[in-house]
C-alpha cells in the first residue's frame, strides 16, 4: 500500500471547516485520515511545519493549446506550470485546433493528460462548432466523453437565441456555461481599457461596457432557463454589482476572478508592453478595487488564471499587433497572499476556498475537500517565505508574463496529486 505522511502542518480545508495543526495521511491515492502525531511505519514523510496543508487547489481557466498550438503549449507542459503554481487540478478551454467542439477532441484531450500530465486535467468543451456561435456544438457526447463545462471562451456567443438554446442545453446535461463576456461590436480593435490611459498612449480602447452588457444579457438568459452561469474573469464594476444582485435574487450564477484583475491596473501598465496586453484588459483602480470589495463580500466564487501562454516570437509585436494573454499559473498564489491576505482583505481559510472550495461548488469535480475518502490532493504552501518569480525558469512553454522579477512573500512549496509529490520548491 503506497502511503504518505504529511507532518506538522497548519491543516485548512474550508469544506470541512477544518483550521488546525495536523497530519494527513494518504493511502493509495485517497486521503485516509487527519489527526495529530499520526503514525504510519513505512509511508514517504513530507514534513510541513510551519507551513499550510490545503486540498489541492483548482484552476478552473487554463490554455493548454494542445491540440493546435504547441509551439506555446502542451498538455504535458501546462500541467509542469500547474504544480509549480500549488494546481492540482486544472481545466483546459476550447480554442484549440482543432476546436474542442466534439466528444473526439475531448477524448484525444483525456488520452493526452492520463498519460503526460502530472496534474489532474478536465477539458472544457466548446458551445458552438468551431465556436463560431451559429450552430450548438455535441453538448451532450462532450459531456460522456469528459467535458465539465461549456465555453466559447475567447470567441463569446454574441446571438442571443444562441446562447439561450445553450443554457437550455447545458441545464439539461447539467453543465455550467462559462462565458468570456464581452459584446465583440463594442470591442472591436481595441487594445486596452477605454480611458485616460489609452487616450494618453494613443491605443485603442475596449470599453467597460463592452463586459457589463453580455454579463447583463447572460444573467437575464439564466433566468429564464434556470441554467448554472459562470462570468469568467470579472473585471468591471457593473459587472460585479450585476453578479451581486444575481446571487441576492438567487440566481444560479458564479463567477471567477484573475490575480492579474486585482493587483494590476492600466495606470501600472509600462507603456507598449506587450505582456501587459490580456482580455479583459487592465482596467482602473476603480474598478479593481470593486473587484476586491467583490472577493471581500463573496460575490467573486474563485480564483482562476486565465493562463494564456503566448511564445515570443507572436508576444513580442508591437502592442496593436500582438496577440492577447498572459501567464499566470506560477504566481497566482503568490499574487493572492499579497493582495488580499497580507493586505488584510481576507482571512487565509477564505483564500484557500477560493482555491478550492469556489471552483468545485462550480464544476462539481469531486475535489477540493481533505476530508477522508476524498481525492488525495494536496497543496502546501508558506505564507511568508520570500521567493521571486524568474519567467525564464518558467516550467511553461512560454514567457509572457508582466510579474518577471517580481518578490513574493508566500507561495507555493509542494504539489501533491493522488497522494504523489509531483512538485517540490528546491
Amino acid at each position: 500500500m503506497a502511503e504518505l505522511l504529511i507532518r506538522n502542518g497548519r491543516v485548512i480545508d474550508p469544506a470541512s471547516g477544518t483550521d488546525k495543526p495536523a497530519d494527513v495521511l494518504i493511502q493509495d491515492g485517497v486521503v485516509a485520515a487527519i489527526g495529530a502525531r499520526m503514525q504510519a511505519p513505512g509511508a514517504e514523510i513530507l514534513d510541513a511545519a510551519g507551513l499550510i496543508v490545503a486540498p489541492g487547489f483548482i484552476d478552473m481557466h487554463v490554455h493548454l493549446r494542445e491540440p493546435g498550438f504547441e509551439h506555446a503549449e502542451t498538455i504535458e507542459t501546462g500541467a509542469r506550470a500547474a504544480a509549480a503554481g500549488g494546481f492540482t487540478s486544472i481545466c483546459c478551454m476550447p480554442n484549440t485546433l482543432p476546436v474542442n467542439d466534439s466528444a473526439t477532441v475531448t477524448s484525444y484531450i483525456v488520452e493526452r493528460a492520463r498519460k503526460l500530465a502530472i496534474t489532474n486535467v478536465f477539458p472544457i468543451g466548446a458551445i458552438t462548432r468551431n465556436s463560431a456561435g451559429e450552430e450548438l456544438a455535441a453538448v451532450g457526447s462532450m459531456k460522456a466523453a469528459g467535458v465539465v463545462a461549456i465555453s466559447d471562451d475567447g470567441r463569446p456567443v454574441m446571438n442571443a437565441r444562441v446562447m439561450r438554446r445553450a443554457m437550455e442545453f447545458a441545464r439539461s446535461f447539467d453543465l455550467p456555461v462559462i462565458d468570456h463576456c464581452e459584446d465583440l461590436n463594442l470591442s472591436a480593435g481595441g487594445d486596452m481599457h477605454e480611458g485616460y490611459q489609452s487616450v494618453r498612449l494613443g491605443l485603442r480602447g475596449i470599453p467597460a461596457c463592452s463586459e457589463d452588457v453580455m454579463v447583463a444579457r447572460d444573467i437575464l438568459l439564466a433566468q429564464i432557463t434556470g441554467a448554472r452561469f459562470h462570468v469568467a474573469h470579472i473585471s468591471t464594476r457593473n459587472a460585479v454589482a450585476m453578479v451581486t444582485y444575481a446571487k441576492q435574487q438567487g440566481l444560479p450564477v458564479t463567477c471567477e476572478v484573475t490575480p492579474h484583475h486585482f493587483a494590476l491596473t492600466d495606470s501600472q501598465m509600462l507603456p507598449y508592453d506587450s505582456n501587459f496586453k490580456m482580455k479583459p484588459p487592465l482596467r482602473t483602480a476603480w474598478d479593481a478595487g470593486a473587484v476586491l470589495d467583490g472577493i471581500v463580500s463573496g460575490a467573486i466564487d474563485a480564483i482562476a488564471t486565465d493562463h494564456a501562454p503566448h511564445p515570443g516570437s507572436e508576444k513580442m509585436q508591437e502592442f496593436e499587433k500582438c496577440p492577447f494573454g498572459i501567464l499566470g499559473l506560477e504566481t497566482a498564489l503568490g499574487l493572492a497572499l499579497e493582495y488580499l491576505v497580507h493586505s488584510g482583505k481576507i482571512t487565509l481559510s477564505r483564500l484557500v476556498a477560493l482555491f478550492t472550495t469556489g471552483p468545485e461548488g462550480v464544476l462539481h469535480l469531486g475535489r477540493g475537500t481533505l476530508k477522508p475518502g476524498a481525492p488525495g490532493d494536496v497543496t502546501i504552501f508558506s505564507s511568508d517565505r520570500e521567493w521571486t518569480y524568474d519567467v525564464n525558469q518558467s516550467l511553461s512553454k512560454s514567457r509572457n508574463s508582466p510579474f518577471d522579477g517580481r518578490t513574493f512573500r508566500g507561495g507555493p512549496v509542494a504539489t501533491v496529486v493522488d497522494g504523489v509529490v509531483v512538485w517540490r520548491r528546491e
